[in-house]
């Protein structure tokens, strides 16, 4: 396999991701390939005093920043880093990409340069949701699109579910519709729609879930738009982070409050582990004509290093046809349906 990462995509690049594939090179057997301004690259690999035969570099002299219009960069900069390691899963050069840039311009590239799954609408960004005490979940849609459609939602569900399956080994995922009650009537036109279509399909579908069930699992893949996927992200990674803080406020009150800090490390550390998006590898974007993933802008080396790892599931058991097929059983039980 061949594993493609954008050498220049996020804030400590290309140093972390050079890092990081150096890591994941002695971690697994597949070939990796960074992307980027050749000379910086080079330079991290001598840095970082690698002489393996697993690392290539492909040339790219240009780079999609944070400020840049997602549209516009993807159809000018034809040398950037994305845009060449989109294009080598295109042309088949390549079997996984993995980038940090810009959000807007990975989700907007794929769809326009890898081109839509047959039967699928609307491409999404994935999210993994971290459950205390519980396997995370799989939040559908993170950001990608604020308005989606009743169709929309039924997509996210059927492909988050094989998602979760074939890349998380999870048999039969619950698939749960955000709402703001869990009785079938309640919500939106959209959501209620989107209620029943769920209805008829195979998915291990639960029906609507609360807000406040989701950080206890309530389900493994969390459908919704992307306006209401991205507030959730967000309120749980403000709230976690600023719990955490206050905590470890408490714990530095005195002498007593630090000596019971000094036992409880181990479980404090734990805890900060499960929030800690690093080690979940990284954020698919479904829908799209290849394997792609999306890792924080932020990474280190330790985050790169698992989103290859993690992410190799997703080419080897071939989400993407897996998704194909099964838009088209969808669509015909839809259909039938509708017809009567």
């Amino acid at each position: 396999m061949r594993i493609v990462l954008d050498g220049m995509g996020g804030d400590n690049a290309p140093a972390e991701i050079v890092k990081g594939a150096v890591q994941a090179a002695a971690a697994v057997d597949h070939d990796i390939i960074i992307v980027g301004k050749q000379e910086a690259i080079e330079e991290e690999l001598r840095n970082c005093k690698y002489t393996g035969d697993k690392i290539t570099i492909v040339p790219a002299n240009d780079m999609i920043t944070m400020e840049d219009s997602p549209v516009k960069a993807i159809r000018r900069k034809k040398d950037a880093s994305m845009v060449v390691g989109l294009n080598m899963i295109k042309n088949g050069e390549g079997d996984l990409f993995i980038s940090g840039g810009n959000t807007g311009a990975l989700v907007v590239g794929s769809r326009l340069l890898l081109g839509r799954i047959s039967g699928i609408d609307r491409p999404v960004l994935a999210s993994i949701y971290p459950c205390l005490g519980y396997e995370p979940s799989l939040l559908v849609d993170a950001g990608a699109s604020s308005e989606s459609k009743a169709n929309n939602l039924l997509e996210y569900g059927l492909m988050g579910s094989i998602y979760v399956e074939k890349v998380w080994g999870r048999k039969a995922p619950r698939v749960g519709l955000v709402n703001l009650g869990v009785e079938e009537g309640k919500g939106t036109s959209v959501t209620k729609d989107a209620y029943q279509r769920l209805k008829l399909t195979d998915l291990n579908f639960v029906g609507n879930v609360e807000a406040r069930e989701i950080p206890k699992s309530a389900c493994d893949v969390i459908v919704c738009d992307g306006f209401v996927g991205n507030v959730i992200l967000k309120l749980t990674e403000g709230l976690a982070w600023n719990i955490l803080k206050t905590v470890k406020g408490k714990l530095m009150t005195n002498i007593k409050t630090k000596l019971a800090a000094v036992m409880l490390k181990t479980q404090l550390m734990e805890l900060k582990g499960d929030f800690d998006y690093e080690e979940y590898g990284g954020a698919p974007i479904l829908g799209v004509n290849g394997p792609v993933i999306k890792i924080h802008g932020s990474s280190t080396a330790s985050a790169v290093k698992n989103a290859v790892i993690k992410g190799i599931p997703y080419a080897e058991e071939n989400v993407v046809e897996t998704i194909r097929k099964a838009m088209l059983d969808v669509a015909e039980t839809i259909e039938i349906d509708e017809e009567e």
